[in-house]
This record gives structure tokens, sequence and C-alpha cells, in this order.
């Protein structure tokens, strides 16, 4: 599956255009992770716990948004686009979203 946040693929033509596909996910802190972080805020530095969250609510977010693509039969998405959004306390969802079509 081809992936991109431009209007089209370069050097490719759209045959087909499907319409909008999507995934997300919504990921809470995790207990340990989240002592970890209250730590480097007090001293500094990247907080790994929370970027290693991150990194997989993506690709789990992009994992379900191509899955829904490849039913309807498309082998490429573009115009892709995240958002993320606080659901509730300590919890976030993650968006993605494009444009599902056939491209040659």
């Amino acid at each position: 599956m081809i992936l991109v946040n431009t209007e089209t693929v370069p050097t490719k033509s759209i045959k087909t255009t499907f319409g909008i596909v999507s995934g997300s996910t919504v990921r809470a802190k995790h207990f340990g992770r989240d002592m970890m972080a209250g730590i480097k805020n007090v001293f500094g530095g990247e907080l790994k716990g929370y970027t290693e969250l991150l990194e997989e609510s993506r690709s789990q977010a992009i994992s379900r948004m191509i899955a829904q693509a490849e039913l309807m039969g498309a082998n490429a998405i573009v115009n892709v686009r995240f958002a993320t959004s606080s659901v509730a306390a300590g919890a976030a969802e993650i968006y993605v979203y494009g444009t599902a079509v056939v491209v040659e």
C-alpha cells in the first residue's frame, strides 16, 4: 500500500477514487511510564516511554486505515493526515485519515 501526504503519487496516475478511509486508536498512559515521565519532567530529556506509546499508536491507526482501504480494493492512500485528541484524563486518540485510490 502506497501512503502519501500529497494529493497525488509521483510518477503515477489515479485511476479510481474510493473515498475517505480512516483508522484510530485510543491509548491510556501506563503507570510505570507516567512515573518515569514525572522524573524526566524534573531533570529534562526525552520521554521515551511516551514516544514509544505514540509510535505504537500511530502504527496501529495506520494499519486499521490500510485494512479499510484494502477492503475497497485500493492500492494507495493519498492526502494522509493525522489528528490527536484527548478523550479522558490520561487517554488520547490518534486518528489517521486519507483518500483510498487505485494508482497505475
